[in-house]
């Protein structure tokens, strides 16, 4: 946990904003699709024309209960929806229709790992509430435009109590969030295309004392990175204004990903009047035990149960089994590669070190690359059977599979002149000519010099090109000098 200070603590409540994976919006059917044209998603109750009712999206319930389920939240047994009464252009009916009094998900908690171990973080409620549409304002001039696609796009809002202290703890929790949305297939958390956002509630107060600080929201914050930056500035800003003798008011501030800084956007001297009524046209929902049972049953294996298993079933280390259990799409083409192979810490060793460098470099997740799991499988078959060395198979015929199109692995190693030299006199006659060229060397490792065993290994596997088998090539060189 960051140690701001000496004499104060940062505590930190965070709202986190999920679109929910549903085909249609919350209250019609129109598309919740993403990246379409402008008002294409839109009907006349998107756009609350006169005399539409809406209708309860019972997909959006599911995917609400299932992912309270997977923070053991308690599930409301009866819901209801109210008005969230206020005016802006992107929101046409001129409310919002959110839980304020019934959330469908109460409690529970997230697990987070940092550097200073495992804890949970409580949660006070998960509810649903509908998204708003975007306003845009330049794209025109002399006046702003609004896109309605997004208005009425099912959300959960899954809100912490105030159990933070950093914004290394925040990073960690939206972290874990994420990787929670997408093994349970509730959202896709990407952040950049703002289907998972976070807003940061944030204030400080002395050590020891219970009583909260002032508090300032910092909004959209839609990054993990950024979160964390935005967290730090802020708090260190606060402690800053408190040694001052300066009074923090009660702020909404966004964050300036140039600068790394907060801005004021609003001050906020009482809590904002929503004027909350029950929703006359939405009867209330009442989720059964049958229900939530049904969803219990079909809950995927989670991160650590994955972990778990990965360790029983493949004899993975508990680092490696952590790193592939915590990527849903990487551990599905683990497994994948697994059903062809037996060698299982070579594959991960694989997944975790030339293709998540591949990977990274080019900003893209495993589910992008263009190599079949059979395919890696048939790459690490070489290495394993000495035809191909692992530094020639990782830096040059990794990549050309990565551009080949259906050349096995073999075929392409030997067109690109990779099958190792295995033929002893052939190297031999190599070793004899790298040794002749280093007498004193070679005097030098006879008096006790082992290390040079290197040097000359080396050398020879200069002359091969790379291509000698490095085991054989360093038996053989052994035997020489031992002559």
């Amino acid at each position: 946990m960051a140690n701001y200070s000496e004499k104060y603590e940062a505590v930190i409540g965070l709202e986190v904003h999920a679109q929910l994976l549903t085909k249609s919006k919350l209250f019609c059917g129109d598309s919740a699709g993403f990246g379409s044209e402008p008002n294409t998603h839109i009907s006349p109750i998107t756009l609350a024309h006169p005399g539409t009712l809406p209708k309860l999206n019972k997909e959006a319930i599911e995917l609400a209960v299932r992912m309270g389920l997977a923070c053991n939240c308690e599930i409301e047994r009866k819901n209801y929806f109210a008005r969230k009464h206020y005016f802006y252009p992107d929101l046409p009916k001129g409310y919002q229709l959110s839980q304020h009094t019934t959330p469908v998900c109460i409690g529970g908690f997230v697990k987070i790992k940092t550097v200073d171990g495992e804890r949970n973080i409580q949660l006070n409620r998960i509810h649903m509430e509908e998204d708003a549409g975007k306003s845009m304002h330049d794209q025109e001039e002399n006046y702003s435009v609004v896109d309605y696609n997004r208005a009425g796009v099912p959300l959960i809002e899954i809100v912490t109590e105030p159990d933070l202290h950093s914004g290394d703890e925040a990073a960690a929790y939206v972290t874990e969030v994420r990787k929670l949305v997408r093994t349970l297939n509730v959202c896709d958390g990407n952040m950049e295309e703002g289907s998972l956002r976070c807003d940061a509630n944030i204030s400080i107060r002395l050590k020891g004392e219970k009583k909260l600080g002032t508090k300032v929201e910092i909004k959209n914050l839609n990054s993990i990175r950024f979160l964390k930056k935005a967290i730090d500035h802020e708090v260190m800003r606060m402690i800053e204004m408190k040694e001052k003798g300066e009074t923090i008011v009660q702020q909404t501030r966004g964050f300036n990903p140039d600068t790394e800084t907060t801005f004021a956007i609003r001050t906020k001297e009482d809590a904002d009047d929503y004027r909350y009524m029950a929703d006359p046209d939405l009867p209330p929902f009442v989720i059964t035990d049958e229900f939530i049972n049904e969803i219990k049953a079909a809950l995927p294996e989670l991160g650590e149960q994955k972990k778990q298993r990965f360790i029983q079933q493949y004899a993975l280390p508990e680092y490696d089994a952590a790193l592939l259990s915590d990527d849903k799409e990487l551990a599905d083409y683990f497994e994948a590669a697994a059903v062809d192979s037996t060698s299982y810490k070579q594959i991960a060793n694989w997944l975790l070190g030339p293709v998540k460098s591949v990977l990274n470099e080019a900003g893209k997740e495993i589910n992008s690359l263009s190599i079949k799991p059979a395919q890696l499988v048939s790459i690490i078959q070489l290495v394993e059977e000495g035809k191909v060395s692992y530094t020639m198979a990782a830096q040059k015929l990794f990549p050309a599979m990565l551009q080949a199109n259906g050349t096995t692995a073999l075929e392409l190693a030997q067109q690109l002149n990779l099958i190792q030299e295995r033929n002893e006199d052939a190297l031999q006659q190599l070793i004899d000519e790298v040794l002749s060229n280093m007498p004193e060397k070679v005097t030098e490792y006879k008096k006790g010099k082992k290390g040079l065993i290197g040097l000359f290994v080396g050398e020879v596997m200069k002359k091969s090109k790379g291509k000698a088998d490095p085991k054989l090539l360093n038996q053989l060189v052994t035997e020489k000098l031992a002559n």
